[in-house]
This record gives C-alpha cells, sequence and structure tokens, in this order.
C-alpha cells in the first residue's frame, strides 16, 4: 500500500515500476480509463530515465506489444500475452490471464482502496497468486 494518497504519487510510482520492468527487458502494459491521467503519466515517462525517455505509446486498444516495449491503455485489458500488467482502472481488466505479472498501486484514498480490495478479492476468487507490498 502507498501511503501518500495523491493521485500524482500513484504515477510516480508507476513510473518507477514500468522504468524497471523495462529496463529488465519486460514488456509492460499500464490500465487506466482516464486519458488525462495517462497523458500525465506519459509526461513523467518522457523524463523518468536518465539519458533520454521510456519509449512508450497510448493506444485506446492493448496492441500486441510487438514494436513498442511499453503501452498506456484506455481500453478493457491486455489482449495478447505481456510480462507486466500495471492496473491503475478501478477494475479488473479483461484477460488478466495473459499478463505474467499483474500490479496494482493501492493508496489510502477511502474511494481508491475500497476498489482495490474488490480487485483484490477478484484476483483471488480467479486463483491469481497474490502478494502486497507497503510502500
Amino acid at each position: 500500500m502507498l501511503a501518500d494518497p495523491a493521485p500524482t504519487a500513484q504515477l510516480s510510482v508507476a513510473c518507477r515500476i514500468v522504468e524497471k520492468a523495462w529496463r529488465a527487458g519486460s514488456t509492460v502494459l499500464v490500465q487506466h480509463a482516464d486519458r488525462a491521467v495517462l497523458d500525465t503519466l506519459d509526461a513523467l515517462l518522457w523524463t523518468a530515465s536518465e539519458p533520454g525517455f521510456i519509449p512508450h505509446e497510448i493506444a485506446a486498444e492493448a496492441p500486441a506489444l510487438a514494436g513498442t516495449p511499453v503501452i498506456l491503455n484506455t481500453g478493457s485489458g491486455p489482449t495478447a500475452a505481456v510480462d507486466v500488467l500495471i492496473n491503475l482502472a478501478t477494475s479488473v481488466p479483461e484477460r488478466p490471464e495473459l499478463a505474467r505479472r499483474i500490479i496494482e498501486i493501492i493508496d489510502t484514498d477511502p474511494a481508491r482502496r475500497a476498489a482495490g480490495r474488490s480487485r483484490f478479492k477478484a484476483y483471488r476468487e480467479r486463483g491469481f497468486p497474490l502478494e502486497s507490498h507497503d510502500l
């Protein structure tokens, strides 16, 4: 759980996770329904890595991740296998089983925390192995 409830804190953590996964050679799909939030994350990714940036694109539907290692997705979730799915949306993405690893960044905001608990329960009911970490 992330102690800072500011939405920008959640995006900063997501940016660090994206960079770490990208540097490890993983494909990454970041899921959020709000394009404005993904635009903010897009700006962070342009300045996150020294030197340069993290190669990424914004897509309404998740492509097969063949050319770009990081996709910021406003659609319904992965449509092909992905190494890391960072779910910033309020619901469980469609076809989460296509992700080798799913990361949820939950903070102390009451509404986002309740939605996170609901997603945690849904993942558990589907048999996903779960871990939680305090940040």
